[in-house]
This record gives C-alpha cells, structure tokens and sequence, in this order.
C-alpha cells in the first residue's frame, strides 16, 4: 500500500514539474487543478479499494465458497449489460465537454452533456429490455439453471441508471472536478454496504439464489442513489454557468461517431474476453491436468499473480485518466508543441518507476506471497510475471493520451485484435506446454497492446506535428 501511495504520488509531483518548465497564469491555474484532482483521486483510489477489499473478505465469509462462484457467474452478466448500455459515453463526454470547455464555450459544453445524457437514457433502456428478454435464455445456457431469471431482472433495473451516472462521471472528469467523482463513490459504497447487511440479516441465506438477490439488490439499489446524487450536483455545477440548454445535431453526429466504434469493440471485447476465461481450464485439461488442479493453476496465475502485477497499473489509473480532458484541451486549443513535450516526459517518468517496482517485485516475490497469501505458492509466477509491470503502466498512459487525442476507436480496435491473438495463442500453446502457454499470451499480449498504441500515438503526434 505505501508504493501504491508513492508511486502515485510520484506521478502527480512529477507532472506538475512538467507544467512548471514554462510557468504562467494559465500553466499555474491548469498545474494546481491537476495536483488538487490527482491528489483526490490517489487518496479515494487508495481508500476505495481497502473499503473494497474489506468488504469483500466479509461478503465471503459470511455466504461462502459456492455462492462466492455463482455471483461472479451473475457479475459477468452485470458486467457485459453495463458494458453494452454505456459503451463510449464517458469517453464522449469527456472529450467533448473538454474541448468546448477549453474554447470557453460553456453552453455547448451543457448541451454536449445533454445530449449524452438522452442518448445514456436510450442506450441504459435498451439493454434493460434485451437483458429481460434474454434472461432465460442467459440463466439456461450461461448459468447452467443454478438461479431463476429473478437476479438478472434487478439488474435490468438499474442499467439507465448507471448509463447515466456514466456521462455525469464524464462531464466532471472533463471540467476537472474530481472530489464530485469522489463523493459519489464513497456514497455510493457506504449505500451498498448498508443495504448488504441489512439484507443479509432480514434475509435467509442458505439458499444460494437468495444470497444473489440480496447483493444484486443492494448494488442496484446503491446505482439509484448514486445516479440521483450525480444529478443533484451537476444540477447545482450547472446553474452556475447556465440553465437552458438544447440538443444540437452537431454533438448527435459527433457523439454517434464516438459511441459507436466504442460500443462495437466493447461488446467485441467483452465477449472475447468472457471466451478466454472458459478456454484457458479447458486447455489446460488438453495438456494433461485434471479439471480440479487446472482450475487451481489458472487461479494462481490470474486470479492471485497476475493482480498483484496489476497493482502499480490500477494505481496509476487515477491519474492517467486526467489525461484524456488534458490531451483534449491542449488539441483544441493546437498546443502541438506542448503535446509532445508531455508525452515524452511522461514515457521517461513511466519508464523509470516502472523498472524499479520490476526490481522490487522480483526480489521480493516471496515475501509479497507470504505477506499477502501465507504461502509461496504464488512467488514464482510473480517473478515471471513482473517485467509486464513496464508494458502495462506505459500502455495505460498512451491508450489515455490517445483517447484525449480523439483516438478512442483505435485503442478499442487493438484491444479486440489483441484478445484475438491472445485466444489463438492460448488454444495452440496450451495443449502443447501446459502453464507456459499463459505466460507467453499475457507477455505477447501486452507487448502488443503497448506496441500498437504507441505506433498509433507517434503517427498522430511525433510524426504528424
């Protein structure tokens, strides 16, 4: 946790030396909302996920293995509904209220947000009704019958919600307010927290669809009053800059262009992805395993290895996120020149913390197992995994420049072609070497990731300014 505090706070404090090389009014104005917002988000990231984390050793013990197994069964469900109901308009959002923002231009700024708002309602809608309609279809071939529809029908219910809360998140994001996102979040959890304990002490737990329902319902539930609590501060952001807004035909066509790429590559993407997750056991069955022992394999690599190699990556996301409104501001205003001199800082500062986080990560795998599993079971695989470290963080940063640069289909296009080329590896390699397989797909796909979006950042910037 205390290299999580500090590599963030490295970032921060090294990007504001970035904006200080030429410091003026505007520079000093735009350095301070830029520390003031990555501080906030370092220390909510950092508070969020020990909330989380509590919470979650305490919903696993209190309902237990089997009921830990179907929900995250169900939460791939979730997770593939949200994905088709909000798919590209944060990212809309933020590039478009930036730019405006950045001209001045608060009015069109308003109603870009408008309009994303109708299109959240449209797209959250939309995805209630198919997920209703294919539930049945979804609990019989997905889930194997273990729960009725019940669960995925209090999902549908909260899709429009999220949706929305999804462009609010966007517009504060882009006018560079990040305790609003913040607020919202401790809110948010603190909702879901109370709504599970009093449903799990009202509600009987033995049965496993029961334990689903009450968790489901409490996350719908705590969606509902986050989405009303983002609307009652953009309300009150929104009055004082303007009250009367319209939808223009301009930000339709230009929200379409964005939306929907994203929205193709995302489905792509989930559904590419959810496949990995189903191939990689089976293969290792091919290769020789029994079924239980190639579940335990898969387990250590990614569900235990594989995230603690994630944490530096998860932990830069606060503040890799500011550069998509930041990128997009400087694009509008044709600060060509300062573009490039940020991005080769922050390839520089990226480089060298993330070689030496590989350095402490592997000399101390065993004691970063010890410490977090109480065995070593997982120490070598952090090891192997550990140089992932330098493609993840740097892939992170670029694919947020590139989104910034309004480059958002590119980076979901290699994103789909590298789950793709991860798949083939995993279904040719595995059979063949066994746990080696992974290892080689989660090397060649982040090299790729990485290689892609920085081949696509040099040809829209270094090459092209």
């Amino acid at each position: 946790m205390k290299l999580c505090k500090f590599w963030n706070w490295f970032f921060i404090f090294s990007y504001l030396k970035i904006y200080l090389i030429n410091l003026n009014g505007d520079n000093l104005k735009r350095t301070k909302k830029f520390l003031i917002n990555g501080s906030i988000l370092t220390i909510t990231n950092i508070i969020m996920r020990s909330i989380g984390m509590v919470f979650g050793i305490y919903v696993s013990n209190k309902i237990g293995s089997e009921a830990v197994g179907t929900f995250d069964l169900v939460m791939s469900v979730y997770m593939l509904a949200i994905t088709i109901a909000t798919s590209g308009l944060n990212i809309a959002c933020i590039s478009i209220v930036s730019e405006q923002f950045a001209k001045k231009d608060f009015l069109n700024g308003l109603t870009a947000v408008k309009t994303c708002i109708i299109f959240a309602i449209l797209l959250g809608i939309s995805s209630s009704i198919i997920l209703s309609l294919f539930s049945d279809f979804i609990i019989k071939n997905w889930l194997n019958n273990i729960i009725s529809s019940i669960p995925l029908y209090l999902i549908a219910l909260g899709l429009p919600f999220i949706a929305i809360s999804s462009v609010l998140n966007g517009y504060f994001v882009a006018i560079r307010k990040a305790y609003k996102g913040a607020i919202s979040q401790f809110f948010e959890i603190t909702i879901k927290i109370i709504c599970t304990i009093i449903f799990f002490n009202f509600f009987s737990l033995k049965n496993v669809e029961n334990i689903c329902i009450c968790l489901i319902l409490a996350d719908v539930i705590s969606e509902i009053a986050s989405c009303l609590l983002w609307i009652i501060l953009y309300k009150i952001d929104k009055s004082k800059l303007w009250q009367r807004t319209q939808t223009k035909l301009s930000f339709v066509k230009k929200i379409i262009k964005i939306t929907v790429p994203i929205f193709i590559t995302s489905c792509l993407r989930s559904g590419l992805s959810t496949f990995k997750k189903f191939i990689i056991p089976i293969k290792l069955v091919a290769y020789g395993f029994p079924y239980t022992i190639a579940l335990s394999e898969y387990g250590k690599i990614i569900g235990m290895a594989f995230p603690i190699i994630m944490i530096p990556n998860m932990c830069i996301s606060s503040f890799s996120n500011l550069l998509v409104p930041e990128f997009a501001s400087l694009l509008a205003n044709g600060n060509k020149k300062r573009i490039i001199n940020i991005c080769n800082k922050l390839f520089k500062i990226t480089s060298f913390f993330s070689i030496t986080l590989i350095i402490i990560f592997m000399h101390y795998s065993n004691e970063i197992s010890l410490a977090l599993f109480h065995n070593l079971e997982c120490s070598n695989y952090i090891k192997i995994l550990s140089p992932l470290i330098l493609f993840m963080c740097l892939d992170n940063i670029t694919d947020n420049i590139l989104k910034g640069l309004d480059k958002q289909f590119e980076v979901m296009l290699y994103n789909v072609i590298d789950l793709i080329i991860t798949i083939i590896i995993l279904y040719f390699l595995i059979p063949f070497i066994g746990i080696k397989g992974i290892i080689v797909a989660l090397y060649v796909s982040e090299i790729f990731n990485f290689s892609a979006s920085y081949l696509e950042l040099y040809k829209k910037v270094f090459k092209s300014f």
